[in-house]
C-alpha cells in the first residue's frame, strides 16, 4: 500500500506531522545509512585529523581523477531529493559534467555542466538568490529542484579535463512519500558557438510526454557591439507545428528586466530574485576578457508551462540593431540549460557534452592554462 502524499514543507506547512524519513549522502556517509556517518577512517581530511582521530573529518570530500566519472549518489527504491550542496574550484565549472537516472534508465535525465546547472555558466562566480537555485560565496552551489524517483536514483560527475579535481558534496533525500503521481525532473544543456545564421538558439527540442516546463538558464556572450537581446522566446507545445503557443516579446522581458538592462547611468545592472535574475555580466578588462557576457536564469515556479503531449520545440532568437532601426541578426555564443518534469525518466537529448563543447576563456591570460589551478601543463 502506497504511503500518504504530503505537501512540500514551507513557512506555513513545516509544523506538519508526516510519515516521512530524512537520509543524507556525503563523503562521510556514501550510501546515507542509519547512523553510517562519521565512521570514515580514512579520506581527504585523514592527514589534518591524524591528531583527533574517527569522527572528526576524516573524509569530507572526494577526488575525480581526470577523465573519470564519479557515483556521488547510488539510492535504491522510492524517495525524492531535496537538497544539493556542492563545491569545487571555480576552474572545474565547466570541465565536470552533472547527470542524474531514475529508476535504473541507461539515458541521463540531467546531463548539464555542472557550474550551468548552478546558474554560474563562464567559471566566475556570481551570486544567486532564488528559491530553487542559490550559489552563495565562493561557490557554495545549491539546489532545492525536487527530484522525485520511484525506483532508484544515480547522480554523477564526470570530469573530462587533464587534471584530477577535488570535490565537495552533500545530497539530501526523503523516503517514505507517495511519489507515483510526480513527474521526473530533467535538464538538459545545448551551446550555440557561434550561432548560425539567421537561426534561433534551440533550448529544447522533441520532448514526448506530459509534463510542465519550469526554468531556463543561459549563459550569453556577445560577439557584436550594440544590444544583443532584442530576440523573441518561443514555446512550441503539443501539436504547435509552424507558430508557437508562447511568444515571447524581447530577451530582457522574458528574464524579467526591461529597456536592456539598462540603468541610466549604471549600464548593466545585475539582479537576482527569487524567481528571475540577471545576476552576472562580465566586461571586458581591455585585455584578453575582450566581450561582453551575462548570466541570465527564468523559474517558472509560480508560472509553469503545461504541456499534455510534448514540446516540439522551445527556441530564442539572437537580436541586435542595424542603421535604419533594422533588427541585425546576431551569432552569439549561447548555451542554454532547459529544466522540466516529465511523466517518464527519459528523454531526447543532445549529444553528451565533450570538454571542448564546454570551454570558456575569461582569464587573465592568453592561454587558458596559464594561472589554472590546478597548474596545467602543455600537452603533447
Amino acid at each position: 500500500m502506497n504511503a500518504p502524499r504530503v505537501p512540500a514543507p514551507d513557512l506555513s506547512s513545516i509544523s506538519g506531522l508526516w510519515p516521512l524519513q530524512t537520509r543524507s549522502i556525503s563523503p562521510e556517509n556514501f550510501d546515507g545509512a542509519v547512523g553510517g556517518g562519521g565512521r570514515a577512517t580514512e579520506g581527504t581530511g585523514a592527514a589534518s585529523a591524524r591528531d583527533l582521530g574517527p569522527g572528526w573529518k576524516i573524509s569530507p570530500s572526494v577526488d575525480i581523477k581526470a577523465g573519470e566519472t564519479f557515483d556521488l549518489a547510488a539510492i535504491e527504491g522510492a524517495g525524492k531529493i531535496t537538497h544539493i550542496w556542492i563545491t569545487t574550484h571555480t576552474d572545474n565549472w565547466r570541465t565536470l559534467v552533472l547527470r542524474a537516472y531514475w529508476d535504473g534508465a541507461d539515458e541521463p535525465a540531467v546531463e548539464v555542466p555542472y557550474g550551468d546547472f548552478f546558474c554560474n555558466g563562464w567559471g566566475v562566480f556570481a551570486q544567486v538568490n532564488s528559491q530553487p537555485i542559490a550559489a552563495n560565496p565562493h561557490g557554495g552551489f545549491n539546489s532545492y529542484w525536487p527530484m522525485p524517483f520511484r525506483d532508484g536514483a544515480r547522480l554523477t560527475l564526470e570530469n573530462t579535463s587533464v587534471v584530477d579535481v577535488r570535490v565537495y558534496f552533500q545530497i539530501t533525500y526523503e523516503i517514505g512519500g507517495d511519489y507515483t503521481g510526480d513527474g521526473y525532473f530533467h535538464a538538459q544543456w545545448r551551446r550555440s558557438n557561434p550561432l548560425g545564421e539567421l537561426v534561433p538558439h534551440t533550448i529544447l527540442e522533441g520532448i514526448e510526454g506530459q509534463g510542465q516546463y519550469v526554468g531556463t538558464y543561459i549563459a550569453w556572450g556577445v560577439n557584436s557591439n550594440g544590444w544583443w537581446g532584442e530576440g523573441e522566446i518561443k514555446f512550441y507545445l503539443d501539436d504547435d507545428t509552424d507558430y508557437p503557443t508562447i511568444c515571447g516579446t524581447g530577451t530582457e522581458d522574458y528574464f524579467g528586466g526591461a529597456w536592456n538592462f539598462d540603468i541610466p547611468g549604471q549600464g548593466y545592472t545585475e539582479f537576482s530574485t527569487p524567481y528571475l535574475g540577471m545576476p552576472q555580466v562580465i566586461r571586458p578588462d581591455g585585455l584578453y576578457v575582450s566581450q561582453q557576457r551575462f548570466g541570465m536564469y527564468r523559474w517558472h515556479l509560480l508560472d509553469p508551462i503545461f504541456f499534455s503531449s510534448g514540446v516540439p520545440k522551445v527556441d530564442i532568437q539572437a537580436l541586435g540593431w542595424r542603421s535604419g532601426w533594422r533588427y541585425l541578426p546576431l551569432r552569439d555564443d549561447i548555451a542554454s540549460t532547459a529544466m522540466f518534469y516529465l511523466d517518464r525518466p527519459t528523454a531526447r537529448r543532445p549529444k553528451s557534452p565533450t570538454a571542448d563543447d564546454m570551454e570558456v576563456h575569461l582569464g587573465t591570460a592568453p592561454v587558458p592554462d596559464i594561472g589554472a589551478t590546478p597548474p596545467r601543463a602543455p600537452q603533447d
